[in-house]
Formats: C-alpha cells, sequence, structure tokens
C-alpha cells in the first residue's frame, strides 16, 4: 500500500487522512509497509497518518544514533507544521519516540510504544547479524514472530540484503550500539505524556517484563497484552492492535 514517497528536502515520508497527527516511526530492519494496516485504519477514522523513512542509512556514521534521529524526527514535525502530534513507535521506533518526548516535549501529544528498546538491551539482539547466511538470517526473522510463517520471504530478503550491505551494516551496528547506549529507565519517570504500551506476550526480542517496566517508569501509561504474539504486534495481529489503540485513543479523548 505504502508507494509513491514524497521527498522534500532531507525527508522523505508516506502521508494519508486528515486531522490530529499520528507519526509512525519503523524499527531497525522494519519497512514502513510494516504499518499498512494501522495507516489504512487511522487514516480512516480521521487522522493524519504520516511515515517518515528514518535516516539510519543516510547519516554521516559519526552521527548515527538514536539522538539525532528523535532530532530529526523533530525537525520533520517542524518541516510539516504539525503542532503537537502522537509519536507511535515499534523497536527502535519505540526508542526513538520516547527519546523524541524527552527532549522535544512541546511537539508531542502522547506516545504508542510496542515491543520498544530503551530499557532492555538485548533488544537489538545477542550476537552481531552474520552476513551471507540466508538461513541464519531467516531463522532470526522468524523468531521476531509468535508465528514464523508471518516472516515471509519478502521479509526475510529484506534483511538479508540490508546485513550484506556493508554500509548498511555498518550503520545498523552504530544505531544498535547507540540505542544500547541510551537506556531510558532515568528518564521515564519524569516523562508525563499519556502512553499507550501494546506489547505481545511472546516477545522473545523485548520480553513481557520489559513492557511491565516501562509501565511502572512512565507515570500515565496504559499497558494493553496481546495474546500469541511475537515483538511485531502492529504486523501479525493487525485487528487487534488497532483495536487496542482505538480505545485507549477515544479513552483518552487524543
Amino acid at each position: 500500500m505504502i508507494k509513491n514517497l514524497k521527498q522534500e528536502g532531507k525527508f522523505n515520508y508516506f502521508e494519508v487522512g486528515k486531522g490530529k497527527p499520528i507519526i509512525i516511526l519503523h524499527g531497525l530492519m522494519g519497512g514502513l509497509s510494516n504499518f499498512d494496516t494501522v495507516t489504512t485504519y487511522f487514516s480512516e477514522k480521521g487522522y493524519h497518518v504520516i511515515l517518515p523513512e528514518l535516516p539510519i542509512y543516510t547519516l554521516p556514521l559519526l552521527k548515527t544514533n538514536v539522538k539525532n534521529i528523535a532530532t530529526y524526527v523533530r525537525d520533520f514535525i517542524v518541516h510539516k507544521n504539525l503542532g503537537k502530534v502522537i509519536l507511535l513507535g515499534n523497536s527502535l521506533g519505540g526508542h526513538i519516540a520516547l527519546l523524541c518526548a524527552k527532549l522535544y516535549p512541546e511537539h508531542i501529544e502522547a506516545l504508542v510504544i510496542t515491543g520498544s528498546s530503551g530499557l532492555y538491551e538485548s533488544a537489538m539482539g545477542e550476537s552481531y547479524p552474520k552476513r551471507g547466511d540466508y538461513e541464519y538470517i531467516k531463522q532470526k526473522a522468524e523468531n521476531v514472530f509468535y508465528d514464523p510463517a508471518v516472516a515471509t520471504k519478502e521479509i526475510v530478503d529484506e534483511v538479508y540484503e540490508t546485513v550484506n550491505d556493508r554500509n548498511k551494516l555498518i550503520r545498523t551496528l552504530a544505531i544498535a550500539k547507540s540505542a544500547i547506549r541510551h537506556n531510558m529507565a532515568k528518564d521515564l519517570p519524569n516523562m508525563n505524556h499519556p502512553t499507550c504500551i501494546i506489547w505481545g506476550k511472546n516477545d522473545n526480542v523485548t520480553p513481557p517484563d520489559v513492557a511491565e517496566e516501562f509501565h511502572q517508569l512512565l507515570p500515565d501509561s496504559d499497558l494493553y497484552w496481546i495474546e500469541k504474539c511475537g515483538h511485531a504486534a502492529m504486523m501479525e495481529h493487525p485487528k487487534d492492535f488497532n483495536i487496542h489503540l482505538d480505545h485507549w485513543l477515544t479513552k483518552r479523548g487524543i
């Protein structure tokens, strides 16, 4: 569904719908298409849904870190003149959403995080990707989901291509190390944005106790669980994900 990205200066993005802005932040290995169902659902519910391509592979190597990507998101909000936005992020995208809310609170109305890094060191994988080993990459991709069949050949091919591209691999490792260094446990209790936490009960990448910890540390959060679900709830159980988020936005009047 997500085609025809708009290009404006340093920003590439897809947008659809009118209304209150929801900016969706993808993960380290995740593409914009991972959010197809969420994008369609909420753009039809009266939200302006925007998916920027994060500059994970295009920043200078020394600037490839979570803080600079959070600043990029702030620059994008200002560029689009969006006022206050809802930030929704999966995995690394969740971490960047949280960091953006910490550094630039005046631009954020609410947060939605799912399988987010920021608290748990193994979130970026306990071993570096092995180049050239397709079966290993396939196994790793399948491990992201409760149902390994969700890791289609297309998804595995994309990850395989990334880890076999030297430029992309170096930046993937740089951002992963930066995310591990940038633990947010001390920051979260001071962050008062309403936060919706949606988590897979069977997440192997950021286990359920990570969600519990986010819920405990964030002053104004609600936690929703999805059964038989791994690290990317919006892909594996898009219907449940949308229902939980819709319910939360309605309950909070956002």
